[in-house]
């Protein structure tokens, strides 16, 4: 783990990736692979999803939710504006998923419910291309447990809101389980509020490419994130999972524990761990681990960790 030691300065430069977002796929050029932040993905087997023509929904992907009896379910449409967005895209996929998207899939869990059961999001694709979006709202002091299943074979970009509210506690697993022929791009937005608890799981096994983002950041200190993680790469299998967690509020916990296992010819499995830890995160908790099984030869493995410290040591 690399870290580096700033001072505590509200000027302090933030020496990383992750300040350029717009919601305009325009405003990002398109990548050539010597980008830091796509050296790993294999560009030509993403089907156009990062270029400036990319291909247009055609085929079904649909989107079936099965809700505990105390979450609400609605849609919204992106031209009339999502209710409590709080991301702006941080990659030109995730910004075409955003700009191309019809209706959004809208989960809220009311104030202090307290789930009986997981809320279970079924994305199916039937060998099309299509783009999502999903936002889910943990009201202040709720709790409930989201899980996404993605099966099928699809070519898939989409983007997953988890605004989580004053002493609410989310969990949420996402399986990646599709067909050997699928390509999903997708990246993970979660916000927590004061006192917040998230836990995120995420499980890859299917897919030709699956290329996943994860980043927290925090409203209001006391925030508690675990972020874990489960992958099995096959032969030929591309499986890469990029986390970020951006610590700017005292008094905040962070957690990454990602675990794989690798078999099989150029199985490819890339773990990148970002933390930032801002001038003003005074009292910050975090850890970040990964781990790899390479079980045959011809398989490789890239795990990236950062560590970017910028409040002063005392």
């Amino acid at each position: 783990m690399s870290a580096g030691l700033q001072g505590a300065v509200e000027t302090a430069p933030v020496s990383r990736l992750h300040e350029h977002r717009s919601y305009d796929p325009a405003d990002f050029a398109v990548p050539g692979g010597r980008e830091e932040e796509w050296r790993f993905t294999p560009l030509r087997r993403l089907r156009g999803l990062h270029t400036d023509n990319p291909p247009a929904p055609a085929g079904p992907v649909t989107v079936d939710v099965d809700p505990a009896p105390e979450v609400k379910i609605s849609t919204a449409e992106r031209a009339g504006g999502l209710p409590g967005r709080s991301f702006i895209p941080a990659d030109r996929v995730s910004a075409q998923a955003y700009a191309s998207f019809d209706e959004a899939t809208v989960i809220t869990v009311p104030a202090e419910a307290d789930a009986s059961r997981p809320t279970v999001v079924t994305v199916t694709g039937e060998g099309g291309t299509g783009y999502g979006h999903l936002l889910v709202q943990a009201e202040p002091f709720s709790r409930a447990v989201v899980v996404l299943d993605h099966r099928g074979s699809a070519t898939y970009a989409g983007n997953v809101e988890l605004v989580v509210g004053d002493g609410a506690s989310l969990s949420v697993v996402s399986l990646q389980d599709w067909a050997d022929d699928a390509v999903h791009l997708t990246q993970h937005y979660a916000t927590l509020g004061r006192d917040a608890r998230l836990r995120h799981a995420a499980v890859t096994l299917g897919g030709s490419v699956v290329r996943m983002g994860t980043e927290v950041r925090y409203d209001g200190p006391g925030g508690d994130a675990e972020l874990t993680g489960l992958y099995f790469a096959d032969a030929g299998q591309h499986l890469e999972h990029r986390l970020f967690v951006d610590h700017d509020v005292p008094n905040c916990r962070s957690r990454v524990t990602y675990k794989g296992a690798l078999q099989g010819e150029d199985a490819h499995a890339v773990w990148i761990g970002d933390v930032l830890i801002r001038p003003e995160a005074t009292g910050t908790d975090t850890y970040e681990y990964n781990r790899n099984l390479v079980l045959t030869d011809g398989t490789r493995v890239d795990s990236v960790p950062n560590l970017e410290i910028l409040t002063c040591s005392t």
